[in-house]
C-alpha cells in the first residue's frame, strides 16, 4: 500500500522523468486505476480539509506530492526520506478519493472506464462487462480495492497486481456517484442468470440455490413480523382504557364495579 519497493522496479525509466512526483507515481506498476490529480486541486486548502491531523508528516508529504521532481533510486533508499514518502502515499490517495467524485476527477475516471483500464468482470454472463474501482472502507488499511460491476452490481477483487492498493484511495462512493453522473453508461441489458444443467438438461422448476436462500429468509422475517404485530394487538386488546386516555396497568383491580372495570 506504500507504493513502489525497490524490488519492484526492474526498468530504469521508472526512476527517471521530469513530469514531477504525480506522474510519476500514477504511471508506477500497478498504479494504472489512479487518476493524475491537479495540482490546482491539491492546492485549494478546502479540497484537504481534515486531512492534516491523520499525518505525521502532513507538510513535507504535500510538499513531496505537489514536487516537480521524481524520486530517484538513491531516494527510495534512504530511510528518512520514505517516512514522508509513505504519508505522502496514504495523502495523495486520500485527496484522490475526493478528487474522482468532483466533476472533473469524475471526467478522468469515464475516459479510464471508456477504454477498460479498470478491467472486466469476472463473472461469465456479463459478457466482459466493464467495472469500476471501490473501496469497501473510508479508512486506511481496513480493505484492499476491490472493482464493482454495473451490470450484476456485484463486487470482485481484481488482478493480482492492484492487491497493493488500498480501498481508501477510492472511496465507497465512485460508482455509485459516476453512474449517477453518466446515466448513458448504464448496462440496459439485464445480467443474465446461470442456467444449471445436469448432462445438458435444464433442471425445472428448480430454483437457484442462493435465490431460494433468500426467499426462505424473507419467509421467515414476514413470519416473524407477522408474529409480533399479533402478539402486540393481543395485549392492547387485553388492556382497558379509562375515559381520560390513560392505560390501567393489566391485573391491577381499577375503581370501579366489583370486577374491576371503569364505570
Amino acid at each position: 500500500m506504500y507504493g513502489l519497493s525497490l524490488e519492484e522496479s526492474d526498468e530504469e525509466d521508472e526512476f527517471s522523468g521530469d513530469g514531477g512526483w504525480i506522474p510519476w507515481f500514477c504511471g508506477l506498476k500497478g498504479h494504472e486505476f489512479f487518476a493524475e490529480v491537479e495540482e490546482e486541486y491539491i492546492r485549494d486548502n478546502f479540497n484537504l480539509y481534515g486531512l492534516r491531523g491523520r499525518f505525521q508528516f502532513y507538510d513535507h508529504g504535500l510538499e513531496m506530492i505537489l514536487s516537480a521532481e521524481a524520486p530517484d533510486r538513491d531516494d527510495l533508499a534512504d530511510t528518512e526520506f520514505l517516512e514522508i514518502y509513505r504519508d505522502a502515499t496514504d495523502l495523495y490517495g486520500l485527496i484522490h478519493a475526493r478528487y474522482i467524485v468532483s466533476p472533473r476527477g469524475l471526467q478522468v475516471m469515464r475516459e479510464k472506464y471508456l477504454k477498460g483500464t479498470f478491467g472486466t468482470c469476472p463473472r461469465v454472463p456479463c459478457d466482459r462487462q466493464h467495472v469500476l474501482p471501490i473501496g469497501t472502507s473510508e479508512e486506511l488499511r481496513a480493505a484492499q480495492v476491490k472493482v464493482f460491476c454495473p451490470k450484476c452490481e456485484q463486487v470482485y477483487s481484481p488482478k493480482s497486481k492492484y492487491h497493493e492498493l488500498d480501498g481508501a484511495y477510492f472511496g465507497c462512493s465512485i460508482p455509485q456517484v459516476f453512474l449517477q453522473s453518466y446515466p448513458s453508461l448504464v448496462p440496459l441489458e439485464l445480467p443474465r442468470p446461470f442456467v444449471p444443467r445436469v448432462f445438458g438438461f435444464k433442471l425445472h422448476k428448480k430454483k437457484p440455490l442462493i435465490t431460494r436462500k433468500l426467499e426462505d429468509e424473507q419467509t421467515m422475517s414476514a413470519a416473524s413480523v407477522t408474529a409480533g404485530s399479533c402478539a402486540s394487538g393481543a395485549v392492547v386488546g387485553s388492556t382497558a382504557f379509562l375515559q381520560d386516555g390513560a392505560a390501567p396497568v393489566v391485573g391491577i383491580p381499577q375503581p370501579g364495579n366489583k370486577d374491576g372495570l371503569p364505570t
